[in-house]
């Protein structure tokens, strides 16, 4: 077989950059066997950057990297209300964007990315602490407080650190799929769903005892995929009523605790889908979806496609 193309990746450290927002996706998308990623981490030029929390880069590729790109990450940065970055780099990222690139901002890196007016009109997130001087400083951009992630296709948007590995992992299971996307977490000893959806922490006047125990059941969750799972058998498992765990369970993720069980199993299914055999009607089972139709109409509902163009998708070129 002829070797895998490398999908090319540029990680953009401006002035001020944090140190986990510039990690996170040189280390996702870093190039191993099972990653076919090339990625440079660039600046505004060849050389040093000074960096927030005491660290600087020394990087060896300039805003030429962004004209080699096919995706490139905005790492968030200190004080991003302040100013916009340097013209240079707001004129570099609209043009990587014209010529197909997406543009992946992590944290206050969405303020770079409002600064080239590709967010006008359009939904975006930020770290909840900044998402107020984000609206102010770009009103035609749609601020979502309450997301983890925004996927907008050509421009991506995500909250704080931790969140840019959700949003990393999203373009993965985009790009590779979920069997993918499940390694990588594992690697990271990440969570391997979390959806874009899921509300960011914010904090609250009373201490909020319920978060982990709700993450546990989630995590639960995950491991009976297979088995029936009911409102009342989740609320029994996090040790609260149905209507409180219904409540907080929607204003932690997004989604309904159903939904949520619903979009795991398709997720599930679309991995069993990737690195099995096995037909539509036996994936339907094993994820306790019932029947292959049934899948077949929340595989479109969700993803719009059915689990045979799936398969096709991700097993091209084997």
């Amino acid at each position: 077989m002829p070797p895998t193309r490398l999908h090319r990746v540029a990680v953009l450290v401006l002035e001020g950059a944090k140190p986990l927002d510039v990690g996170i996706p040189a280390q996702v998308f870093t190039t191993r066997p099972s990653m076919p990623y090339e990625v440079r981490v660039c600046g505004p030029a060849p050389g040093l950057v000074t960096g927030g929390d005491g660290l600087s880069y020394h990087v060896a590729d300039g805003l030429d990297a962004l004209e080699w790109a096919e995706i490139v990450f905005i790492p968030g940065y200190r004080h991003p209300d302040r100013e916009d970055p340097p013209a240079t780099v707001v004129r570099a990222l609209r043009a990587a964007h014209g010529r197909g690139a997406r543009l992946a901002a992590i944290s206050t890196g969405a303020f770079a990315l409002a600064a080239t007016g590709l967010l006008d009109g359009r939904r975006a997130t930020t770290h909840w602490h900044y998402t107020r001087a984000l609206a102010a400083r770009h009103p035609g951009v749609r601020v979502d407080a309450n997301v983890l992630f925004v996927d907008e296709g050509s421009v991506l948007t995500s909250a704080g650190a931790a969140s840019g590995i959700d949003l990393c992992l999203h373009v993965l299971r985009g790009d590779l799929g979920v069997a993918a996307a499940n390694h990588a977490a594992r690697r990271l000893v990440a969570a391997p769903y979390r959806s874009g959806g899921q509300a960011q922490y914010v904090p609250r006047s009373v201490p909020e005892p319920l978060g982990e125990r709700f993450a546990a059941t989630r995590e639960w969750a995950l491991h009976r995929l297979g088995e029936p799972l009911t409102l009342d058998r989740l609320a029994r498992h996090a040790a609260v009523s149905p209507r409180t765990f219904s409540r907080r369970f929607v204003e932690d993720t997004g989604h309904t605790p159903m939904q949520w069980v619903l979009r795991a199993r398709i997720d599930v299914a679309r991995e069993l889908l990737e690195r099995s055999q096995r037909s539509v009607e036996q994936i339907a089972a094993d994820v306790h979806l019932g029947t292959g139709a049934n899948l077949r109409l929340h595989f479109q509902r969700i993803l719009g496609t059915t689990p045979s163009e799936y398969r096709r998708t991700f097993t091209r070129g084997e």
